[in-house]
């Protein structure tokens, strides 16, 4: 993790050892008293903590913050449910890149008990989201959702540009459906076997252009991220931001 987060009601009490974030500050980290690394309040800014005091039992930290608060992200990201292992990845990679929401709707073509795996209902699916925040030197948490079906992902996601993936109808390359301007969008990809024609009628119906990334069948996963790049860098959403003093890549 490049950055470790805290909820505004952690940052006034002590850190247990057998917390996560302080095993990664003692043993990764190798931060002693008196030095610092990098951390960021959950949807606020970005700081730095200070190691006061270590015990058996906690770790007392200081923090000072930045003024500046991380711009909001303006893409939202709907995607069909997939196996977990591939939920997983988009939830994580897309986290990092940094979208505003994720909703991950049932489709026609989708296994429909994907939506009982353990990922969603036992909570991992927010340390997918978390993790990959983290490993982005961010601090936004996009809001996530599962389970509803296409229409409802859709109203959910609003949107004044919606751009839907498609193997097979998505004519024009993406980068030249993306405008040139920040603004609200939203950006459709379907589960592992692509969109039905009655979801296709849909999508269009409800305004989304569809697209394609070439001629390469692409693993859901892969289409998402390649997306979201290509999305933020033609329309210039990447958030620049500070950058950390030293990254730990893990």
């Amino acid at each position: 993790m490049n950055i470790i987060l805290f909820q505004a009601q952690e940052i006034s009490r002590p850190l247990l050892r057998e917390d996560p974030r302080a095993r990664h500050i003692l043993d990764v980290l190798r931060r002693k008293p008196g030095e610092s690394f990098d951390v960021g309040l959950i949807d606020g800014p970005r700081g730095k903590a200070v190691v006061d005091t270590v015990t058996d039992a906690e770790l007392i930290l200081s923090f000072t913050w930045e003024t500046e608060l991380p711009a909001p992200e303006r893409i939202a990201l709907i995607a069909g449910l997939c196996r977990p292992q591939t939920n997983r990845r988009v939830l994580r990679e897309a986290a990092a890149l940094g979208v505003a929401r994720m909703l991950f709707p049932r489709t026609e073509r989708g296994e429909p008990t994907y939506a009982d795996s353990s990922l969603w209902s036992s909570g991992e699916y927010e340390r997918q989201v978390l993790t990959g925040v983290e490993q982005a030197f961010a601090t936004s948490l996009p809001d996530v959702d599962f389970g509803m079906d296409l229409g409802q992902a859709i109203t959910a996601a609003g949107g004044q540009v919606r751009i839907a993936l498609d193997n097979y109808e998505g004519i024009k390359p993406l980068p030249q459906v993306v405008p040139g301007h920040q603004g609200s969008m939203v950006l459709a990809a379907g589960s592992e076997r692509g969109w039905a024609p009655a979801e296709r009628d849909l999508l269009r119906s409800e305004g989304y252009q569809l697209a394609g990334m070439g001629p390469r069948v692409l693993r859901t996963e892969t289409a998402v991220i390649g997306a979201l790049a290509v999305i933020k860098s033609v329309s210039g959403a990447w958030d620049a931001g500070s950058t950390p003093d030293t990254r730990q890549d893990t």
